[in-house]
């Protein structure tokens, strides 16, 4: 016999309260508020006939859902009949700068689980945030194409404007609006010490202002959504914590008005795979040797050149040692990801080869796992106008948001303006 679970929070409560409805022995389920302090109560087992009947019935003020099976660790709901009292939908916001081409790295460490987290029914926003590109000096016309082409990236990679909003940040002017708010409300002191100013401005003999106050423009692209969790790297997360204590910040000084998002931490170790050429390194579009990585528009010929060409060690045997051997785990952490093998299969099946053979082998494997991908991209690119109206249809999307909690901001902090 199965058990029957019912699902609440991030909690797993049996079905007592539930049973009343078939078995008329107790009272109707109380309200989703009271579960908090409900005091743990004996599982109970529905037969076959009461299943059906839970299902046919009319008489309950809630739509619960069930999971069936044993214990599960599934995303637990209680809904109420009406979609704007669910407490438990996600808002996730994610955005990525359009400078560069879109990497292996980026596909495996981010955007392929940015896909997962659209498909879980979440309210999902993805942002191509082209002002956090311009902290470093573009080429206006190169900028404009890089934007069209990192929207068809994400697009090829099965990001579905149907399912989340895709828009530019550029074209939604309340980001800068609550950007200057919450930069009047944080220090030079917080600001200075973010690991990724520090690394950024080393590299700079003039530091923009730009660079300086990026974070807070950050969190100004979260807070204005609401977002509850942002899917980041480790190297974002003291970025997300600003946004999380401007939040608090904001709500101390002017009233309830933003919840502190959560870090989303993605992916394991594909979240951090390593440059090809320098394996101590992260992999990034900001590396001037384009061998470092393998682009997603890279023809199959340069791909198997950069993985022919990728830095391992003097060791021939292919197997797994992060410490010793970064350059060869970094090859066996992307076979992972791509072909899903765990490493004792991976070892396994590279019994006799040397790692510039493996390197070929895994080379092949990259091509066929990204040539759709290519495909799709290339088509795209061939009409920039229906790119262009994607990001005009996620803007308009994420200007009536981005209104509504401009409204409230801007009348709290007694900026005069129509509520």
């Amino acid at each position: 016999m199965r058990e029957m679970f019912l699902l609440h929070g991030g909690s797993t409560q049996v079905l007592p309260v539930a049973t009343s409805l078939l078995r008329h022995t107790a009272a109707a389920p109380p309200p989703c508020r009271a579960f908090s302090s409900m005091k743990p109560q004996p599982r109970v087992s529905l037969n076959h006939q009461e299943v059906g009947k839970y299902w046919t019935s009319k008489q309950a003020s809630h739509i619960w859902r069930w999971s069936r099976g044993f214990h599960t660790n599934h995303t637990a709901h209680c809904q109420h009949t009406s979609p704007a009292h669910s407490t438990t939908r996600r808002t996730i916001f994610s955005g990525i700068q359009p400078t560069g081409e879109l990497h292996l790295g980026n596909y495996l460490g981010a955007v392929r689980q940015w896909v997962q987290l659209q498909e879980g029914g979440d309210d999902v926003l993805f942002c191509v945030v082209d002002l956090h590109s311009i902290t470093l000096p573009q080429d206006p016309t190169t900028l404009y194409s890089q934007t069209l082409g990192m929207t068809a990236s994400l697009l090829a990679c099965g990001i579905d404007p149907s399912r989340a909003v895709v828009f530019q940040q550029s074209r939604v002017p309340e980001h800068t609006q609550l950007a200057w708010v919450l930069g009047c409300l944080t220090t030079m002191a917080r600001l200075g010490h973010l690991p990724q100013y520090k690394e950024k401005s080393a590299m700079q003999k003039e530091i923009p202002l730009g660079l300086y106050v990026y974070p807070v423009l950050q969190a100004a692209d979260i807070l204005l959504y609401h977002a509850t969790h942002v899917p980041v790297g480790e190297d974002q997360l003291q970025h997300i914590q600003l946004a999380a204590d401007l939040a608090r910040i904001f709500n101390n000084k002017f009233g309830k008005t933003f919840r502190a998002p959560r870090s989303l931490v993605l992916g394991q170790d594909a979240a951090r795979l390593r440059s090809l050429r320098q394996p101590t390194k992260k992999m990034s579009k900001s590396e001037p040797d384009p061998r470092s990585r393998v682009a997603l528009s890279d023809p199959p010929d340069v791909v198997r050149e950069k993985f022919k060409k990728a830095v391992t060690d003097f060791t021939s045997e292919v197997y797994y040692d992060a410490q010793e051997r970064p350059g060869v785990s970094n090859l066996m952490v992307i076979d992972r990801a791509v072909t899903g093998r765990n490493f004792e299969e991976i070892q396994a099946a590279s019994q006799g080869l040397t790692t510039a053979q493996y390197k070929l082998v895994l080379a092949d494997a990259v091509v066929e796992h990204l040539a759709p991908i290519r495909q799709h991209y290339n088509h795209l690119l061939q009409e920039p106008g229906h790119l262009d109206q994607i990001l005009e249809r996620g803007a308009q999307q994420a200007r009536e948001r981005a209104a509504n909690t401009w409204s409230v901001v801007r009348h709290k902090v007694g900026l005069l303006g129509k509520l």
